[in-house]
């Protein structure tokens, strides 16, 4: 999962504000379209309480007249809702979501597990890799490939799989950069081998912008301190630079044993400063 996501108001809906009550009550609503944006909306406002949980679970785990039509878009927002709470009760419920028709469930769950970080949920990921870089290819007629491989990627190195190594390592040479700044993410979290965090600081230097602004992220989430510089002087927004610098100095500090700064950190610091 990208380290930025935005938390607009999701399309074709009116952006109203809610209390938890009554967000609580839309998820039980009869009605599709308040559920779809109570979902978001308790996902967005980080409402933990346990009767919004119980209710996003019992979402993912129904057969709606909506999800039978091929409208999945309760379940996407819930998947993304239950990860931002954090709550591991939704463990079972997500990984279900994994074997979903939708790929963008799929996608949503393993971003979600990502966040929930319990390593119970490597083999179910680990499946979805199944048939390597040779069976990643796109679904016919589809923008997407087959499975969400970046999101995948990015949350095996995010739970520290290690024993992925070997399936993570051939999607390096995808022909999909996306999927490959995921490889080189991961391997770099899993191996702290500079050479990975090195391929996204050259992609920094790529003509795509958003392709500049997914190295960015990626290069934030893995906190690498090496990139700092070119991650200022990168040709993108200076928010998304913020954005990214803030993980590399959060990760760094999170690794400090003293609770001076280092020069490192005030590197970065100014850095920050600068593009203020």
């Amino acid at each position: 999962m990208d380290y930025y996501e935005s938390d607009a108001a999701p399309a074709g809906t009116s952006g109203e504000s809610l209390t938890v009550e009554q967000a609580i009550a839309n998820l039980h609503s009869p009605d599709y379209s308040l559920r779809y944006y109570a979902a978001w909306w308790v996902g967005r406002f980080r409402v933990k309480e346990p009767a919004a949980i119980a209710a996003l679970i019992s979402a993912l785990q129904e057969e709606s007249e909506q999800t039978k039509i091929g409208d999945y878009s309760l379940l996407r927002n819930a998947a993304r809702a239950l990860g931002k709470l954090g709550d591991k009760q939704a463990l079972p419920a997500l990984i279900n979501c994994l074997e979903c028709a939708d790929y963008y469930v799929r996608e949503a769950a393993a971003q979600a597990l990502e966040m929930l970080g319990d390593r119970d949920a490597i083999p179910p990921l680990m499946q979805l890799l199944d048939g390597g870089i040779a069976a990643a290819v796109r679904v016919p007629g589809k923008s997407h490939l087959v499975q969400p491989y970046d999101s995948v990627i990015e949350a095996l190195g995010t739970l520290q799989a290690t024993e992925t190594i070997p399936l993570i390592a051939p999607f390096l040479e995808h022909s999909v950069e996306r999927v490959q700044y995921a490889a080189a993410r991961a391997m770099y979290q899993l191996t702290g081998e500079a050479i990975y965090g090195e391929r996204l600081v050259t992609a920094l230097n790529g003509d795509n912008l958003q392709l500049r602004r997914s190295a960015l992220m990626d290069l934030g989430a893995i906190g690498y301190l090496p990139g700092a510089q070119a991650i200022s002087e990168t040709l993108a927004e200076n928010s998304m630079k913020l954005i990214a610098l803030k993980g590399v100095l959060e990760h760094h500090l999170d690794r400090q044993a003293s609770l001076s700064l280092s020069d490192e950190a005030i590197q970065v610091m100014n850095l920050m400063d600068s593009l203020l």
